[in-house]
């Protein structure tokens, strides 16, 4: 059967298998940063995953302390912020939690703990991570990747560390919650997107 004698409900079908991974999809509509469900989505998600880590032994050991962005959010020093400042500061969180779950899915690829729950989550919060990164960029956000003491007006970006994959999974679902949606919420209003 050649691609173009295909039936529509293979192509819905191959639709639904790629859109849990974060590939775009031929002809799939890109969902939109300003539709609040799409931020809560990859919110749940990290509950999910935190969740997940519940039942094993201490949070699930990273076996390594991971430096990842503060999630605390100061609204009145938020508001405060211009917008090329809060976009600094989403930019390097986001970075910086995205390397940080990439490490976290290499130490699980060479730990010994039950890696089949925790695998698939650590894969979703990559895939997550990058999709998110495409969506703000659809919102021609200013991303920076200099330091925080060389970017202009910027903020030294806060950050803790985590030591289990919980902790991990709590991090990613709370800076989608909180500083990204702040930031993506400013965004449309001013973008009138």
């Amino acid at each position: 059967m050649g691609v173009r004698e295909c039936p529509a409900w293979l192509w819905l079908l191959l639709s639904l298998l790629w859109l849990p991974l974060g590939l775009p999809v031929l002809g799939a509509p890109l969902h939109h940063i300003c539709d609040s469900g799409v931020l809560e989505r990859y919110v749940l998600e990290g509950k999910e995953a935190e969740n997940v880590t519940m039942g094993c032994a201490e949070g699930c050991s990273l076996n390594e302390n991971i430096t990842v962005p503060d999630t605390k959010v100061n609204f009145y020093a938020w508001k405060k912020m211009e917008f090329e400042q809060q976009a600094v500061d989403v930019w390097q969180g986001l970075t910086l939690l995205s390397e940080a779950v990439l490490r976290g899915r290499a130490l699980l690829a060479n730990s010994s703990q039950p890696r089949e729950p925790l695998q698939l989550h650590m894969d979703r919060a990559v895939s997550g991570l990058r999709s998110l990164t495409t969506l703000l960029r659809a919102l021609e956000a200013q991303e920076t990747t200099s330091p925080p003491d060389t970017a202009p007006s910027a903020v030294p970006l806060q950050t803790i560390t985590a030591d289990t994959f919980r902790k991990l999974f709590q991090v990613y679902s709370n800076f989608i919650r909180g500083k990204l949606k702040l930031y993506a919420g400013e965004a449309c209003r001013t973008g009138d997107r």
